[in-house]
């Protein structure tokens, strides 16, 4: 049964891959979603979109979205880096869906939209597959990074 465990973990590295860019293309959406939403939504006689801190978070968070794409995309290149590329969209798809449901406002969090649905998905998602952190430090412990007989110049790669 020993052959068994390298096609295992190659196989749930691959896995790993696909599912970082499934949570990349739904951190993405409820992005999107937000976008479109807050350039309709008026407050104060304009759109909610057009205040400067709304900008912000918003840029924030299309960076964060658009760092787990390159990661995935990455993955999909080299699976290897699937369990990282998953520990990013993870990331990403959970802090987009927090603030996706703040950027709704009261509406976000009920069962007429679908913000909340992005917010589920992302905590299922962790609870599945492990928070972020071991998700990291998987990878990194996979990398060799914290192998004390590695040599230097592979330490600080």
């Amino acid at each position: 049964t020993l052959p068994v465990l390298p096609a295992l973990a190659a196989t749930g590295r691959r896995a790993a891959a696909v599912l970082a860019a499934e949570a990349v293309g739904a951190a993405d959406r409820a992005l999107a979603r937000t976008v479109e939403y807050v350039c309709q939504r008026e407050q104060f006689g304009r759109a909610v979109g057009s205040f400067q801190a709304v900008k912000h978070r918003l840029a924030d968070l299309y960076v964060q979205v658009q760092a787990a794409r390159s990661a995935a995309y990455y993955a999909a290149w080299d699976p290897d880096q699937g369990g990282l590329a998953l520990a990013q969209a993870l990331e990403a798809l959970r802090t987009t869906a927090g603030e996706a449901i703040q950027l709704h406002g009261g509406i976000g969090f009920t069962w007429e939209h679908d913000a909340h649905l992005y917010f589920k998905r992302a905590a299922a998602d962790e609870l599945l597959f492990g928070p972020v952190h071991r998700l990291r430090a998987h990878a990194a412990h996979h990398a060799g990074l914290f192998d004390p007989s590695a040599t230097p110049e592979r330490a600080a790669v």
